[in-house]
This record gives C-alpha cells, structure tokens and sequence, in this order.
C-alpha cells in the first residue's frame, strides 16, 4: 500500500486560478517532507477515473485540489470499492470557486488546509449514497432538489465563472420565476410518502452550500445522520425576506421549515429531476438515500 499522497488538481477550477496556484502550494507540501504524485484532470468525470485507477494499485491518501466538484468526483472514484477495504483519507486544497464542505472546519481555507496535511491532522468524515434509475452517486457535501438545484442549474448554464456574484445573480433570477413543486418521499419511520409542494429539499452531510450559504446548520460531518431540511412553499416576498437567514442557518426556524437526522430516505418521483450536488448539477431519478458512517478520514 502506498504512503504517497494522489493529488488531483483541476486546473480550470476557480476560473483558472487553480491551476495558476497549485504549483506553489504542492511545492510547500513537498517541502515539508511529503511524497505527492500529481494527476491533472482534463474534464469532467475525468477525477473520478484518475483516483478509482490509484486506489486500485493500492494509493489511500488522496489530495483534492479544486473545488467542491473535484472533491466529490474523487469520492465516487473511492466508492464502493472504499467500502471494503482500508479506509481512505482525503485532504483538500481549496483552489476552487465554492469549497462549501471546508466551511464546517474553517475560514482560513488554504492556510488551515495545508496545516492539517502537513501535521496529519484527521478526523472521520460520513458519505452520503443516493442510488438512482441509472447507478449510484456518492457525495460529501450535500443534495438539493427544487429552488437550490434551480438556482445551481441557472449559474451553471448563464454565470459559470462569475464566482459569488453568479451565485447571487442566479438566486434573483430564480426567485423571479419561483416554482414550488412536489417531490414525493417518505422519511424512514414514516408510513406515507410526503407529497407536499415545498421551495426546496436538502439532504446535507455538512452545513454550507454556495460558499457562504448556511443551509444546514446543524449538520455534522461525523454523526452517521443525514440532516434533511425542507422549506415548504414560501412566497416570493417571504422568501426575500427571509433570504438573509440562508446565510445564518436562522431560515429553519420558520414556520414552514424542518430540519432532522435521518438514516434513510426513499424517494417515489415520476421522472428525472434537476439536482444539485457538490456545487454540481445533474438530472437523476432519485430511489434512495442512505449514510456510509465514517467512510473517510479527511485532513482538517
């Protein structure tokens, strides 16, 4: 089993500035006496098979260099074959535009980051499993469906690159065109399946979404839950009034908000729906969800 770290750099990440900044930053680790083999990647998907190929001739310790979408691509490249075997450690370079799951641990970014490595520092770390029509996918931060993943699917379309402005662009943009939808479920122990409209789900393993949007505040990356939040269907005006609240995790304490730790959720849509993973988007036809406790150790 190898004691090098894989770093998988996405080079476009940030806007570029990942890959302008990467060289300086390995560099330190290696200063500090730290073996790193280095992949860049060249699209999307393409993290996922560099680490799936490394963990298979026997690397565990793994650098994401990027953003949030570079560290969930290299999570569904470990899993399930993570599964079975030594657990994995993942440590984090966060050269990207969001890197949301590092706002449990830390302001400083880079800095905190590049510490934890170099000192060993690691603690366990769930990962979420959403099974689906097509396969499976495995993230670490969290899922969305509704005004989220809408939110995420505009930017991704009209404002990639645009950073947090994008972000808040998209927000205004799709509270303009706001849809309140049903997304049927049933949450373990429950007998019915919820099929109220609502503003949005989440299913987090951390708190942050977007950078700075505090959509779960009392996730925990280790506890073996899934914290779900759901808004049921606010209007524009209460939603722009309460907007500010995203940002302080205070949105849950509305009279349309839930928040709670399950284990497993099941899902009985008609079809595909957009959603928002890791700060990426997709359409999926979602089946079921369910926790993989302490299914990595990630250098915070």
């Amino acid at each position: 089993m190898s004691e090098a770290f894989f770093a998988v750099v996405n080079p476009a990440a940030g806007g570029g500035k990942c890959g302008k900044l990467v060289g300086p930053a390995l560099e330190r680790l290696r200063t500090a006496g730290l073996s790193i083999e280095v992949a860049e990647t060249d699209g999307e998907g393409h993290a996922t098979s560099l680490v799936r190929e490394a963990y298979g001739r026997g690397v565990r310790r793994f650098i994401s260099v990027g953003g949030d979408g570079t560290a969930c691509e290299i999570v569904n490249g470990l899993f399930p074959e993570a599964s079975a075997g030594a657990r994995p450690t993942v440590a984090f370079l966060p050269l990207g535009t969001g890197n949301s799951f590092l706002r449990d641990f830390t302001r400083e970014g880079i800095e905190h980051t590049t510490a934890a490595v170099i000192a060993g520092r690691t603690q366990p770390c769930d990962i979420l499993r959403m099974r689906h029509r097509d396969g499976v996918l495995y993230f670490i931060n969290l899922l969305s469906v509704g005004f989220a993943a809408d939110v995420a699917v505009l930017r991704h379309r009209r404002f990639k690159g645009y950073g947090e402005l994008g972000y808040l662009a998209s927000v205004f943009l799709t509270l303009v065109r706001l849809n309140r939808r049903p997304f049927p479920l049933r949450v373990e122990g429950e007998k019915e399946f919820d099929r109220r409209r609502c503003l949005f789900l989440s299913f987090n393993n951390s708190k942050f979404t977007g950078g700075k949007m505090m959509i779960a505040p009392n996730a925990h990356t280790n506890d073996g839950l899934i914290e779900y939040v759901r808004w049921g269907p606010i209007g524009r005006l209460g939603l722009i009034w309460n907007l500010p609240g995203l940002y302080t995790g205070s949105h849950i304490e509305h009279r349309l908000a839930e928040s709670r730790g399950v284990r497993r959720i099941e899902f009985a849509l008609d079809g595909a729906a957009d959603v928002m993973v890791d700060g990426e988007v997709m359409s999926i036809q979602c089946e079921t969800l369910d926790v993989l406790p302490s299914a990595v150790d990630v250098m915070v």
